[in-house]
Parts: structure tokens; C-alpha cells; sequence
């Protein structure tokens, strides 16, 4: 029997579709991302169900929804609820596993409980939201571990393998990350068993400053040009900093998935190997007057996804939507994997293949409020903060949000954007009494999302 492709799933932490060269918006430069994208099967309506770290992951792993999983916000402290990716739910590691694959974790997890919720100093040293995932059911299914929960300190980082202890290699993450990445694939490279390596890179996630000299020296006296959508009050020398130093972090992450590349290559590996380039969320930028994600607009919820197997997946558009849940039943689907039954996202594999395809003609994004200062202002009045934040649909040419707010009181606002004559998302439809009957459609579908996640969001 012919062995299974290995799979190598890379994904970065906050890194927006624009920041990259082939996708010909913001000026980084990326050159063998770039290189990897002319080869590979271009998502280009890839989006973030829920755009911030836990839940993301929590549906890349799952095939479920976030709020199904239970992962309404990030895994953190100071929440009445503790929130962790319960061991019961079946995830892509432990398909994999049960299917014959080696399984390695490296990077960025922060899908465990956070120590610090159940003691103040734990053996692990882990602090805030960080969390040592000791081996066992935590993990997955994933053999190899190298992992953290939650800590963005890029140039000083640690990690935890299969004891409490902390390892920390005092260099830049992603750069460490590799080197595990790379002698994990050395001694896979002749087994039996295919693998199938996840690499979680933290950067460009903030703190944006964190980033090697060598790489910032290529954009420190560079001209930023912003994006249309970024106030004039916006566009201050410190935000002009900021812009630089995100994009050199993208372009030193770039830089490391060279290597991942260079290694497949010089190995004879790369029809062997479904390569995967995608990420958690995007990142605002100074968009709208905002920083960070969590919010609709495209530079939060649009993502990189690119696929790539040399000699079975030809370079190509695919211009389907696919959603963070999509992520689990389409992989298995290109492995030829049967997809559990407790996945909720759909199989593009077919599709990718060049088969009959019934994709979604929408997608369904959402925020709930979060930071614990939120859920109890909630829960001082007696509310539950799940029925609040916001909720959406977007399709190839729209976007749909209704948004109760993150503050109790605040007045419901319902917004159309229409993406093609407004790709900046400037000029909004209001929705009111006058004119609902635009936005009949969006609700209906809007309300059978939330039905199958049995989602309490006040519409």
C-alpha cells in the first residue's frame, strides 16, 4: 500500500492576507512565501470564523464552531468560567494518529487552562495565561511537543517538552521553532509512517517591537503607505513605526519558512507532503482607527490558506469561502481520511480536486465579549455577556453584522457592507425598519448558524 502524504501545517499568529507580497497590498517583502504561493492552491476567500487566538484553533482542530467547542474567548484568567479544548473532543491529531501518522505539536498552543487559575505558582513557571500541557489526552492526539500556551515574548521565549521544566533557548521564536521543525522531519524522513507536523509561529502577534534588528534594518527608513481606510489621525510616526516592525516580523517569519521549504526540496519531499501556509487571524493595523483583531472587518477575519503537493494539486484560484472549520474536513479529505461526524465545517477536498463541489455560498463570523472587566459588567446586571458582541455572514461580495455591543446597554446596530463598490468597508448600509427587507436573507441564514450552535446572540 502506497504511504500516505505527510502534512506540514504551518500558521502564524495575527498575520492579515494583505501582508504579503504576492498578495500585492501591503510593501513586505516575502519572497519565499511568494514563491510558495505561485505553486500552491490559492484560498483566496479563506476567513476567520472567530477572529482571535483560542477560538481558532480551537475550530482549525476541532471542524466544529467555536462557540460548539466552548471556546468563546481566549483561554485565560479571571473568568467565572474556566475555558480549556476539553480532552473529549475528537480532533485532527487524534484522527491522524488512529490513521497511522506520527503527530508533532511545535510553537503556539493556547488551547489549555491556564495555570494561574488553579494555583499562583505552578511547578511549570507558567504565568497569566500560560499553560504547560503535560503529556497525555491534553495534547490531542500529538506525539512530538514542543509547545506554550500563551506568551508573547518573542525574543526570550520558553517552552515545555514532556516535563514541567522550561526550556528556553534565548533566540527569536520563530527561529527556534524551525530548528525543532527541521531535525523532527530529519527523523521522520526515511520511516514508514508518514507525519504530520503543526508549526505555530507567534509572531507578527504583538508586542510589534519584538522583533530581531536584522530584520526591522530592511524597513526602518522605509515610507509607509497606509491603507485608504486608516485615519489621517491615525497616520502618526508611531504608527508608522509599528507598521514597519510588523512587517519585518512577517518578513523574518518568511525567512523561516524558507527553511521548512529548502529542507522539503533538498529531500525529494515535496510531492510526499501537503504543505499548509495559513494563520489564526489577521491584524487591523490602524484600519478604522483600530489595532489588533476581534472585529468584522476584512483585515481581522481575512486570511492567508495556501495548500500546496507538487505534482497532484496544480498552482490555481480556489475561490470558494472556506472557514476555520473547513480547516480539519478538508485536510483529512486530501489525506483521503474519513471526516468524523462531529466535524460542523465542509470538505473542500473535492472541490480542490477538481470534483463536484457544493460549497457554502456564505460564512459565518462572530465575537463575544471576552476580557473578564466585560463578562461581569454582564453579569452584574443579571445578563448573559453570550448573548452580546457581534455576529455575521460574509459572502463573496458582502458582509453582514449585527452587533449588540460589548457594554450593557448598548443600542443593537445592524450593518451591510458591500465589499466590491466598497472594499475598504467605509460606507456601510444602517439596517432599520426602512429598509430590512436588504438584509431578509442575511438574517435567515445568520439565524440558522446560531440555531446549529445553539448560540443565544440576542437578534
Amino acid at each position: 500500500m502506497k504511504k500516505r502524504p505527510n502534512l506540514l501545517y504551518v500558521f502564524l499568529d495575527q498575520w492579515r492576507y494583505q501582508a504579503m507580497g504576492y498578495a500585492k497590498e501591503d510593501e513586505v517583502c516575502t519572497p519565499h512565501m511568494d514563491s510558495f504561493a505561485r505553486e500552491s492552491l490559492d484560498c483566496t476567500e479563506a476567513v476567520s470564523t472567530f477572529p482571535l487566538c483560542s477560538p481558532h484553533r480551537a475550530s482549525l482542530l476541532t471542524g466544529k464552531y467555536p462557540f460548539s467547542v466552548g471556546m468563546w474567548t481566549n483561554c485565560k484568567i479571571g473568568l467565572s468560567e474556566i475555558l480549556m479544548l476539553k480532552p473529549q473532543e475528537i480532533c485532527i491529531g487524534n484522527v491522524l494518529k488512529d490513521t497511522g501518522y506520527h503527530t508533532g505539536y511545535i510553537g503556539k498552543w493556547h488551547l489549555d487552562a491556564s495555570e494561574q487559575n488553579f494555583e499562583k505558582n505552578p511547578v511549570s513557571g507558567a504565568k497569566d495565561w500560560d499553560a504547560y500541557t503535560p503529556p497525555g489526552e491534553r495534547r490531542q492526539g500529538f506525539d512530538y511537543w514542543l509547545s506554550y500556551g500563551a506568551c508573547d515574548e518573542h525574543l526570550t521565549p520558553h517552552y515545555w517538552a514532556d516535563t514541567p521544566k522550561q526550556i528556553r533557548p534565548n533566540c527569536w521564536s520563530p527561529e527556534f521553532e524551525t530548528d525543532k521543525a527541521l531535525e523532527y522531519m530529519e527523523g521522520k524522513k526515511q520511516q514508514e509512517e508518514p507525519f504530520a507536523l503543526f508549526v505555530s509561529y507567534n509572531p507578527p502577534h504583538l508586542p510589534y517591537e519584538l522583533v530581531p534588528d536584522k530584520y526591522y534594518e530592511k524597513y526602518k527608513d522605509m515610507p509607509v503607505h497606509f491603507r485608504e481606510n486608516v485615519p489621517k489621525e491615525k497616520r502618526t510616526p508611531e504608527m508608522e513605526t509599528i507598521t514597519r516592525q510588523y512587517f519585518a516580523a512577517v518578513s523574518g517569519v518568511d525567512e523561516q519558512f524558507g527553511r521548512l521549504l529548502d529542507f522539503l526540496k533538498e529531500n525529494h519531499m515535496e510531492e510526499d507532503t501537503i504543505v499548509v501556509l495559513s494563520a489564526d487571524h489577521g491584524e487591523m493595523l490602524g484600519s478604522h482607527g483600530r489595532m489588533s483583531k476581534n472585529v468584522w472587518y476584512e483585515e481581522s477575519i481575512h486570511i492567508p490558506l495556501y495548500i500546496r503537493q507538487k505534482g497532484r494539486l496544480a498552482p490555481a484560484k480556489y475561490k470558494e469561502l472556506v472557514a476555520s472549520p473547513d480547516h480539519m474536513p478538508t485536510l483529512l479529505g486530501l489525506l483521503d481520511i474519513p471526516v468524523p461526524d462531529t466535524c460542523q465545517g465542509f470538505n473542500h477536498a473535492p472541490g480542490i480536486l477538481g470534483q463536484e463541489n457544493d460549497a457554502p455560498k456564505d460564512a459565518f463570523l462572530c465575537s463575544y465579549p471576552g476580557m473578564p472587566e466585560m463578562v461581569a459588567a454582564f453579569e452584574k446586571q443579571g445578563l448573559n455577556s453570550k448573548c452580546y458582541g457581534w455576529r455575521g455572514i460574509r459572502t463573496y461580495t458582502h458582509t453582514f453584522v449585527i452587533n449588540n455591543g460589548y457594554k450593557p446597554g448598548e443600542k443593537q446596530v445592524k450593518m451591510l457592507y458591500n465589499n466590491e463598490k466598497d472594499p475598504y468597508q467605509q460606507n456601510p448600509i444602517m439596517i432599520t425598519e426602512l429598509n430590512e427587507e436588504l438584509a431578509a436573507d442575511y438574517e435567515k441564514r445568520l439565524r440558522e448558524y446560531l440555531d446549529m450552535q445553539q448560540d443565544p446572540f440576542l437578534m
